[in-house]
């Protein structure tokens, strides 16, 4: 188990346990804890509804090319975005902290 401090959208701080040994992403992740987390494509890189900020100096592997087309046409897009449908649990991003990038569709 990981923990991982995610920034939530009011600005509350929550940490959230996750296994890496099923294959989870941090969108699901933040789902499960029933965070504001859409994740309208399912995970395929499709909708940027799961974007969120790297706080933290943690590797992450490179963004995809699908990743990086869907960041380009993004809102809110910052140098630190990432799609959270495109980072999995690792060992190694235990102590992750994150904020969650704000909803286009509550506007």
């Amino acid at each position: 188990m990981i923990k991982i401090k995610v920034k939530d959208r009011a600005g509350d701080l929550h940490v959230l346990e996750g296994p890496t040994d099923m294959s989870l992403n941090l969108m699901e992740l933040c789902k499960a804890h029933e965070l504001p987390v859409q994740g309208t494509c399912g995970g395929m890189a499709l909708c940027a509804s799961c974007q969120c900020y790297v706080l933290s100096d943690h590797p992450l592997v490179d963004k995809s090319d699908a990743e990086e087309d869907m960041l380009a046409v993004a809102f809110h897009v910052r140098e630190n975005s990432r799609l959270g449908c495109q980072i999995h649990l690792i060992e190694e991003l235990d102590g992750l902290e994150i904020e969650l990038a704000p909803d286009e569709s509550l506007n």
